[in-house]
């Protein structure tokens, strides 16, 4: 018995196959293809929506969304490994219907349209609650972070420009004191280095020092804690144990089937205050005057907990003390304090204290 055989590659076709065959019924690619065909491209802001009447054609700004959501479906982000796909994939062959934009369109696109991608992501929400894919009672809020461009190498912080300043002040006496034996010496050539090559390397640590300086003068002026020179908008963050430069991306999914409602790139290098600006987005996009929230310890903060509570919203933080919180006594206005990592905080116009678990501490409770 043989093994079972493929077609000879050299066989002709008289009668070729239909791309649409490329691609099963039941394939999620389907639904990408219709769903970003329903979309006014023109009122979601894209760029080059309608094609003008002179100049080279432009591509649909539908066909490289559509690549680029196939990509974030299956994890590819690289515009190179983009293109590439756009001649091997089937499933992107179908979908782009042999359109092969190369990876220069594709990254310049993403460039382009980032507040009309975020809409496409909002319009999406919107369609997932007609079809009551969102409880709406109850939504968890994270931070990931995301690494930059930017290596830590070109981040600056107060304290790292200090240090540099430091050591070229102390390599700068180093050397002039070197330049001042080498020029007492009657044989300078003895020396490991001439007095020519000595001036030469203090110049380049001046110009050094002026720019460090330039760098602390600025972050002074502007009260901003780091400078980072590739990615300017990121930041130094503790990520798995240790230090790298990143983004941290704040993400609130619903519990019911774990959709995302909303998400928001910062540069805070710690989830502290971040709970009530993403839970009033959540409330927002949801469309509803109440909602459960669930965040780790890193939320753990009275004040925000606190403003959390007064719009409407019911957080539970993991790792605080809700037992050792103490209730607050008719007509009390003193900050009351706890024996956990948190603080209860007294909402006088409600006349109730608001534990660091969240929850509503009433007079004589």
């Amino acid at each position: 018995m043989e093994f079972i055989r493929g077609e000879e590659r050299e066989q002709i076709i008289f009668l070729p196959e239909s791309i649409d065959e490329y691609v099963g019924d039941n394939s999620p690619v389907r639904v990408v293809d219709a769903y970003i065909n329903s979309l006014d491209i023109e009122n979601l802001h894209f760029n080059r929506s309608e094609p003008k009447n002179t100049g080279r054609p432009p591509y649909d700004p539908k066909d490289i969304l559509k690549l680029y959501v196939y990509g974030y479906m299956n994890r590819i982000r690289s515009s190179r490994r983009l293109e590439a796909e756009g001649k091997r994939n089937l499933e992107v062959i179908w979908l782009l219907r042999k359109l092969i934009p190369d990876h220069k369109t594709i990254a310049n696109f993403r460039r382009d349209n980032g507040a009309p991608l975020k809409n496409v992501f909002r319009d999406f929400v919107k369609l997932c609650m007609k079809l009551e894919l969102y409880g709406k009672e109850l939504a968890a809020i994270d931070g990931s972070k995301f690494k930059a461009v930017n290596s830590k190498r070109r981040n600056f912080t107060a304290d790292k420009l200090k240090d540099r300043l430091d050591n070229i002040d102390r390599k700068i006496e180093e050397y002039l004191k070197e330049l001042e034996e080498t020029d007492q010496a009657e044989d300078a050539v003895e020396k490991e280095k001439s007095g020519e090559e000595i001036g030469r390397i203090v110049k380049e640590l001046q110009e050094r020092k002026e720019l460090y300086q330039g760098y602390a003068e600025e972050l002074k002026e502007t009260g901003e804690t780091q400078k980072s020179l590739t990615d300017g908008d990121s930041r130094l963050m503790q990520t798995n144990g240790k230090k790298d430069v990143c983004y941290n991306v704040q993400t609130a999914v619903d519990a019911k089937h774990k959709l995302i409602v909303e998400y928001e790139v910062t540069n805070n290098t710690s989830d502290l205050n971040q709970l009530t600006p993403m839970s009033m987005k959540a409330q927002e996009i949801l469309e509803t005057e109440n909602i459960g929230v669930v965040a780790d310890a890193g939320y753990n903060s009275a004040t925000d907990i606190a403003a959390a509570v007064q719009k409407g919203i019911d957080p539970h933080i993991a790792g605080t003390d809700f037992d050792m919180c103490i209730p607050v006594t008719e007509g009390g206005e003193a900050e009351i304090t706890s024996h956990s990592n948190g603080r209860c905080i007294y909402v006088k116009d409600r006349n109730i204290a608001i534990c660091p678990m969240g929850k509503a501490l009433y007079p004589g409770s």
